[in-house]
């Protein structure tokens, strides 16, 4: 039920707010990693819409873009369409095998490639504003039918 209401939160505009208790409330270079993510997606898409969903930190650009992850290891940021994303640097290194996600772990004492992130992030950004402009509907009309 708590996560209902976190969800709920979010809905209200307290997303950042969650954000920022997650942020608080993880432990040593885990809390450091998330603040530091956070900061690249809002400085690589100003107009980045924050929520937060599935108990998560969620980032959303005419769609998802990623998530951000913590767990006892690493910091994760799951892109929802990864998959189809250019990647010229190799920062996916993990949930490479699904045909619609990607994500990047960080371990404790990571370098992380601030220009190829904010890349990484515009494009998904493109993505989806291109998937929004669409193609036109497809007719269910039989070729040479009345209107």
């Amino acid at each position: 039920m708590m996560k209902r209401t976190a969800d709920t939160n979010a809905a209200t505009g307290n997303a950042s707010a969650l954000i920022d208790a997650r942020i608080a409330g993880l432990p040593g270079w885990r809390g450091a990693m998330l603040a530091r993510l956070r900061a690249l997606v809002r400085a690589a898409d100003p107009e980045v819409l924050e929520e937060w969903k599935w108990g998560n930190p969620v980032w959303s650009h005419d769609g998802l873009i990623c998530t951000g992850e913590s767990y006892k290891s690493v910091v994760k940021m799951t892109f929802a369409k990864g998959a189809s994303l250019p990647d010229p640097t190799g920062l996916f290194n993990s949930s490479l095998e699904g045909n619609v996600r990607r994500a990047i772990d960080f371990h404790e004492g990571a370098k992380v490639d601030e220009k190829a992130l904010k890349a990484l992030i515009r494009a998904a950004v493109a993505l989806n504003q291109a998937a929004g402009r669409g193609a036109p509907a497809k007719s269910t009309r039989s070729p040479g039918s009345a209107a």
